[in-house]
């Protein structure tokens, strides 16, 4: 990160930081407000995602969780930019770990750790504070066409000890592979629509979509552990950040076959927690464009 672009980055963070919490939760509150309720943008596929999910609900209970799940998404910009100023102190007392026995007992197989993710809380302040905790997290992310805005956004997460793969980037399969190789761990989030040739055919919640193959393909070829990882916000805001048990490879009759079982699985686990913390999720992804 340019210097120049390192000092601005930290300028904004303390200026945030200072703010009390209730002022940092007011400004992503009022940004949710203004994009769901006066620009709308999206907001046809935020309560159409909400109606897949939850049919049984009435137009107004859909659109509480819509109301309340953007000012959580919202409140995720004020909290990020705070992340350059927060101490190992800080993580110890913002976030409480659930599940560590689950990783702990995934690292003695030696095999790496393979975890499969989802847009639920806040990531980034659970990959920080893993990285924090002295964890090696490794996580799979797109980068920008800008390289300053890449600069901010990989930057700003990598100060706190988290390395991050490029998703698309030519040697993605080989700094996977190594990073297992040294019993480290790979976040994998695959909520989000892929397609071809990145994606196959899966069901999500009932509807045909694409889903990424990558966790399944690394978890076939390497035998690494799977376990579920997510963040959620309680009502005080604090975050949790859980690591679910292991999920077992599933044997088929050949590897197209077991890539299909396995994703499928885990989209599975993904509904589950969705359904769990529907506040906490991001529903302003077009998950179900058509497949191709």
């Amino acid at each position: 990160m340019p210097i120049w672009i390192e000092w601005f980055v930290y300028l904004i963070s303390f200026i945030f930081w200072i703010l009390p919490l209730k002022i940092r939760w007011w400004i992503g509150s009022f940004l949710g407000w203004l994009w769901f309720d006066v620009l709308k943008i999206r907001r046809f596929t935020i309560m159409w995602n909400l109606r897949v999910v939850f049919p049984q609900l009435s137009w107004e209970e859909r659109l509480k969780i819509a109301r309340r799940s953007m000012k959580l998404l919202c409140f995720t910009l004020p909290e990020f930019l705070t992340l350059p100023m927060l101490s190992k102190r800080w993580f110890d007392e913002h976030v409480e770990f659930h599940g560590l026995e689950n990783y702990e007992s995934a690292l003695k197989k030696n095999k790496g750790v393979l975890l499969l993710s989802l847009h639920l809380g806040n990531g980034d302040i659970g990959v920080a504070a893993m990285a924090m905790r002295g964890m090696k997290v490794n996580l799979i992310s797109k980068k920008f066409s800008n390289k300053v805005l890449n600069s901010i956004w990989w930057g700003i997460r990598e100060k706190k000890g988290a390395k991050f793969i490029d998703a698309h980037g030519k040697k993605n399969a080989f700094e996977i592979l190594s990073r297992l190789k040294k019993n480290e761990s790979v976040v994998f989030v695959i909520d989000q629509y892929m397609a071809t040739p990145y994606g196959i055919k899966s069901t999500f919640f009932g509807r045909t979509t694409g889903t990424a193959y990558g966790l399944a393909l690394f978890h076939i070829k390497t035998e690494a552990p799977v376990l579920p990882i997510y963040t959620y916000r309680d009502e005080n805001l604090k975050t949790h950040l859980v690591f679910g048990p292991e999920i077992n490879l599933e044997s088929a009759e050949n590897q197209d076959l077991q890539i299909q079982r396995m994703t499928e699985k885990y989209n599975r686990k993904v509904e589950e927690l969705i359904l769990k913390y529907p506040e906490n999720w991001m529903w302003v992804h077009r998950r179900w464009k058509k497949w191709r």
